[in-house]
């Protein structure tokens, strides 16, 4: 198992995806957070979906990681698609076959690659943190927001509630992202599938019909990190999402395990 990580591990850190994935999610997430905290109190909105976001609010010990927290669903898409790609193109390139040469068991190769992708997540998840916040320090200022309870015990229990709930959504959508993977068996296949559903096809059935956003996957995996905005618990939402993960990564996992392993 530790072989095959560390021969993942040695995919991942390419430059041309390592260096490419962190800079677009710390730009991101800086813009993000630099909206929020430019535009205090402004008319038009400053925060998710329109929402006016004070300088009071953002003196309160969850003010730190705001802006943090609204780029959630946005890391979760770029995990889908990493996770998905990574795992496809081995069908596509024809070096899933290679691999289990040097590793017959399949099991072993699948949950080294995911628990590679999920270090990648949480490397992800922890810089898109570290511009979030020193982007929130350096315009608190301009802003008049009061930083002082950010240090608190109150605060840093607050942004640790963020990160792990942030970091559980990513996992969340990454792990959807190689079930399509492994379904599809092709990466712009899996990937456009992953995001013309979650993009576009959930938020119109669930602005349509606000009755299904109970049981969308993707709204649910939104509410791990944005319980305020919806009418359904964070409970709710952690039941279902497992439930709905467990099965269909089941599933694949059998396909996986009997498939051939040409495309």
């Amino acid at each position: 198992m530790i072989h095959v990580i560390s021969a993942e591990m040695r995919k991942l850190r390419r430059p041309t995806l390592l260096l490419s994935t962190m800079a677009i999610v710390t730009v991101l997430t800086a813009l993000f957070t630099f909206l929020t905290f430019w535009r205090v109190g402004n008319p038009n909105g400053n925060g998710r979906r329109g929402e006016i976001v004070t300088a009071q609010f953002l003196s309160t010990p969850h003010g730190l990681v705001y802006g943090f927290n609204i780029v959630a669903f946005l890391l979760g898409i770029v995990a889908l698609c990493i996770f998905a790609s990574q795992t496809a193109q081995e069908y596509t390139y024809g070096t899933l076959r290679n691999l289990l040469v040097r590793q017959p068991a399949r099991m072993k190769i699948l949950g080294g690659k995911y628990i590679s992708m999920i270090l990648f997540a949480v490397l992800m998840v922890l810089l898109s943190l570290i511009s979030s916040i020193l982007m929130a320090y350096a315009l608190a200022g301009h802003s008049h927001v009061n930083t002082s309870s950010w240090s608190t015990s109150a605060g840093l229990s607050a942004m640790a509630t963020s990160v792990g709930n942030v970091l559980l959504s990513v996992s969340c959508f990454g792990t959807i992202g190689m079930i399509l993977g492994l379904l599809f068996r092709s990466p712009i296949s899996a990937i456009a599938t992953g995001v013309i559903w979650f993009l576009i096809l959930e938020n119109i059935l669930a602005g349509v019909v606000t009755s299904t956003a109970k049981w969308l996957p993707g709204q649910n995996i939104t509410n791990l990190t944005t319980s305020e905005n919806f009418t359904f618990s964070y409970q709710h939402s952690l039941i279902l999402d497992g439930i709905y993960i467990f099965v269909s990564a089941s599933i694949v996992a059998i396909l996986f395990k009997r498939r051939d392993v040409a495309n």
